[in-house]
């Protein structure tokens, strides 16, 4: 049975993503927006707790499938979310800033964030774990967490407002390519 320090370790691990996100998104907002700090929380907390439960059920039929395409999945949704911020960067207008946090924008980056959770539910399917303890830790932790990461980009964006969609774009695409080069085995972190 795994311990809950075990399943937070874990929670920590799955948020990370979602964290960089939630900075990319603080980085872009002209001012820091509480409700739009908690809408990006509760996106990525929700997904980040409901692809272990999928991925639990799937578990042992879609293993082999899911674990051998999840990187290729989340490289190519983070790096088109990534290159579209980077572009909206070299565009002057204020307006065209991408703080949007719109239901379109905000499932693509959650699920690009937590496909490794599916994963992560596949590997549950196989140990002894309570999954609703699970879900509930790892959807607080990456809630948590993602509202601190608006805060934090939010603060360094104030200093950098010019340059804070090149950096948030950069920074989507550098994630997907870790990801998918972690899963090549050409890196581990």
């Amino acid at each position: 049975m795994m311990k809950i320090y075990e399943i937070i370790f874990i929670g920590l691990g799955l948020a990370m993503d979602a964290f960089a996100v939630s900075v990319c998104k603080g980085l872009s907002m002209k001012k820091m927006n509480w409700r739009s700090a908690i809408v990006i929380g509760l996106y990525f907390g929700i997904f980040q707790a409901v692809m272990p439960v999928i991925g639990y059920f799937l578990g042992i039929t879609f293993s082999n499938f899911v674990e051998s395409v999840d990187h290729w999945i989340a490289f190519i949704l983070l790096s088109i979310i990534g290159g579209n911020m980077i572009k909206d960067s070299f565009d002057n207008e204020e307006e065209k800033r991408n703080d949007k946090i719109d239901f379109k924008t905000m499932i693509l980056l959650a699920i690009a964030t937590s496909i490794d959770a599916l994963a992560v539910g596949v590997t549950f399917a196989f140990f002894k774990v309570n999954l609703e303890l699970s879900v509930i830790i790892i959807g607080l932790v990456t809630f948590i967490l993602s509202i601190i990461g608006v805060k934090i980009g939010n603060k360094f964006g104030d200093k950098f407002q010019n340059k804070a969609e090149l950096i948030g774009g950069i920074i989507l695409i550098v994630i997907g390519l870790k990801i998918l080069l972690e899963h090549l085995g050409i890196i581990a972190f």
